[in-house]
């Protein structure tokens, strides 16, 4: 599902304390955007433990409750390890534009992960942006993606 602009597309997003920052400022540029999101904690900087978090996030998408979730840390990588235990979701760990384009177009990532004290404002911003604007392309990659449940 493409999460362009005016779509029905709703998003999901959880962070521990060190993604928290973070996290509210791209559930405001999400917003901004029309993008519907549902924030499932942390709501502070106290220290949480994101497995929880990451749990929720999955769950909600595993539901249909949500058609894609973004997860923030400190580094993005126990949250990506986490998400990753989850039979259908493929959350994607990314730190520029290749890879969140790369990530939908040939992962079909569901769960966009983020490193909050590993980026910048403006480019985490961006990530996001090709992240929700970037289709899935299938074809060749398709029995790839199969194959992440098997």
């Amino acid at each position: 599902m493409n999460c362009s602009e005016g779509c029905d597309c709703k998003i999901a997003l959880a962070s521990d304390h060190a993604g928290f920052g973070l996290k509210e400022i791209i559930k405001e540029h999400l917003s901004v955007r029309g993008v519907t999101t549902v924030d499932l904690g942390t709501d502070s900087t106290q220290s949480v433990d994101y497995p929880d978090f990451a749990r929720k996030v999955c769950e909600s998408i595993l539901a249909g409750s949500s058609n894609r979730g973004i997860l923030l840390c400190g580094t993005g990588l126990g949250m990506s390890m986490m998400a990753n235990r989850y039979k259908g979701i493929r959350g994607a760990l990314c730190h520029d534009h290749f890879t969140a384009r790369a990530a939908r177009s040939h992962n079909d990532s569901n769960v966009l992960v983020l490193g909050g004290r590993i980026l910048g404002i403006d480019l985490a911003k961006d990530i996001v942006d090709t992240w929700l604007d970037t289709p899935f392309e299938g074809g060749r990659h398709e029995g790839r993606v199969m194959k992440f449940d098997e």
